[in-house]
């Protein structure tokens, strides 16, 4: 499907793997450039490289940056606007999984770093970006949240909480923002194949003397049980639902959340 994205710029953040990389693949494959970012330099030269030549050669650039630090995002905005020109679409992917284990045993310290992450990372980032979308009368804002935000799970809760953060960040956003041409929306996976589940995987096989697989499958059983495929989800199933929602293919769609789960979110 040809999503009309030639030619405009995106910048992703969180780009060096997982859902992040594959947004940024899927969004040049339609023709758009791209500013892909994450904090460890290596790592995002080395998905800088595995896109330019998968053939958007020319049309990527790397720039670390941490989201967590305010002035590293502007300078980031103003890396982009000198390569490519202002972002016209911004797909934030950055996270982290954060502080885990029961309420009583994470300190402020956990909640603060996750926080600070999660939800206020994507506060600057926008920041950063919304003047010129809206000065263009044309943008795109896609959030990556998670089932989290809906469906809480005990043992990760500042990250369930920084998400759901992050939907109401979308929402709005979209309010304030629809009427100028800025769409916000997110975006919520859920047990996707990326580095982060890839570890929760590794010391699950560990604590249960599991292997890698059997480890995801008994996850699935008696923690994700409804998700329908029995399966974890590919990042390309995510990545092309974030595609269509940066395209004037979603002109009319603004303010939601696009629940690409598995059907693992119990309501509607």
């Amino acid at each position: 499907m040809d999503l009309g994205l030639e030619g405009r710029v995106a910048l992703v953040t969180g780009g060096d793997s997982g859902i992040g990389l594959a947004a940024a693949r899927e969004l040049l494959a339609e023709g758009a450039r791209v500013i892909l970012t994450d904090r460890e330099a290596g790592a995002l030269e080395r998905a800088v490289g595995e896109l330019a030549g998968g053939g958007g050669e020319g049309r990527v650039v790397g720039v670390p940056a941490d989201v967590t630090d305010a002035a590293a995002v502007e300078a980031l905005a103003g890396r982009a606007r000198e390569t490519f020109g202002d972002p016209e679409i911004l797909v934030h992917a950055a996270g982290t999984t954060g502080a885990t284990g029961d309420f009583l045993d994470i300190d402020d310290a956990g909640w603060l770093s996750t926080l600070d992450t999660d939800l206020v990372g994507a506060v600057r980032v926008v920041r950063a970006v919304l003047p010129a979308m809206r000065a263009r009368r044309w943008g795109r804002v896609v959030l990556l949240a998670s089932e989290d935000a809906v469906q809480p799970y005990p043992d990760e809760l500042p990250y369930c909480a920084a998400k759901a953060g992050l939907l109401a960040l979308s929402k709005g956003l979209s309010k304030a923002y629809g009427p100028d041409g800025v769409l916000v929306n997110a975006v919520s996976p859920a047990f996707v194949e990326t580095p982060m589940t890839d570890a929760m995987m590794r010391e699950r096989a560990a604590q249960r003397g599991e292997s890698f697989e059997e480890a995801v499958a008994s996850f699935l059983d008696e923690e994700r049980p409804g998700i329908a495929p029995r399966r974890r989800g590919s990042v390309a199933e995510v990545a092309a639902v974030v595609a269509w929602l940066c395209s004037d293919r979603a002109s009319y769609v603004v303010g939601s959340n696009w629940r690409v789960d598995g059907g693992s979110v119990a309501t509607v």
